[in-house]
């Protein structure tokens, strides 16, 4: 039943339709309905919930480079991986993860939306890992003037433009990233570059894939006290994924709930982060779920069959 408050706004339930009022304006939404489960839509959800968690994993390891996201990045980035698990090399559908994946979907992901990076910043890049397993950054040349499109009403005359590129690897077996360092390339005021080949000293890990972002700070500078200030913000903080490799040996499968201690990585415990990763739990948990809704399933047909007394009562039996 709705009514309507002294404030003319609807709330309550009409039919199908729910009213709601919200910040002085009335919303309307249809009743959720429910829905048949079947082996299918459960690995469906597992692989969606396993993506959602990869995604703010990455989210989260590459906060030091875009520092402000957009209000869809969660979402942007959540579809992103889980058409990399869905184009997979191997693994089937609610048992694979993103060292299954096809890493090419992540290519341009732009963490803030609001500000892409490809449109912002006219420079080519390329990027390759050598077979020892160092990653490398090919920069194009850059007229800081006419090559970078800044807020409206700023002038990069008397600005530094800061380009970062990051490398992250993960492992989401073992439940970890490690953030393999960052390179700064600062540009002051108007002025051309002829590019540059940058390559990060750490190697790659044969367990762990990785990920390579480009992000652009705008810095304004205070004379009096040489103090940089930093003018990025939500409504400008360009930065994307502009590398991606497969892990070449990944770890296997966790065949039980993954407990990462950083203590355990002997050489490694400064460096690496656990993830609070929920895939792997996800995985562990499908064949209970499978198994619980084909038990819930015979359950309803055998009692649809009862009540249309298409098998004797005293035959059946629901225990198991």
């Amino acid at each position: 039943m709705a009514t309507i408050d002294n404030k003319g706004m609807v709330h309550g339930t009409v039919g199908s339709v729910i009213y709601r009022a919200y910040r002085g304006k009335n919303i309307i939404q249809g009743k959720a309905k429910a829905f048949k489960q079947t082996e299918k839509t459960i690995r469906s959800a597992t692989e969606f919930g396993l993506s959602s968690s990869s995604a703010a994993v990455i989210r989260t390891a590459f906060e030091p480079a875009y520092f402000f996201k957009d209000g869809t990045a969660a979402y942007r980035s959540t579809q992103l991986v889980y058409q990399s698990i869905l184009n997979n090399v191997r693994g089937e559908k609610g048992k694979r993860d993103l060292h299954d994946g096809d890493l090419s979907f992540l290519q341009g992901l732009d963490f803030n939306a609001n500000s892409k990076l490809h449109e912002v910043l006219q420079m080519s890049h390329s990027v390759r890992k050598s077979a020892e397993g160092l990653v490398s950054v090919t920069l194009g040349s850059l007229n800081t003037q006419t090559d970078i499109k800044r807020p409206k009403g700023a002038s990069g005359a008397y600005m530094k433009h800061r380009i970062r590129l990051m490398l992250v690897v993960f492992n989401f077996r073992e439940e970890y990233y490690e953030n393999l360092g960052f390179q700064d390339l600062d540009l002051e005021g108007y002025q051309n570059f002829e590019g540059q080949v940058i390559t990060f000293t750490e190697k790659v890990p044969e367990d762990c894939l990785a990920l390579v972002s480009m992000s652009l700070m705008l810095y304004s500078t205070i004379a009096q006290t040489n103090e940089s200030i930093l003018l990025n913000s939500a409504a400008f903080s360009p930065c994307a994924i502009i590398g991606a490799f497969q892990s070449e040996n990944p770890s296997n499968y966790p065949v039980k709930e993954v407990f990462m201690r950083p203590c355990d990585y002997r050489g490694m415990e400064e460096k690496i982060k656990e993830m609070f990763y929920k895939g792997n739990l996800l995985m562990l948990g499908l064949p209970n779920r499978i198994t619980k809704q084909a038990d819930r399933s015979s359950r309803k047909v055998l009692e649809k069959q009862v009540s249309q007394h298409l098998i004797p009562i005293g035959r059946v039996s629901f225990k198991h």
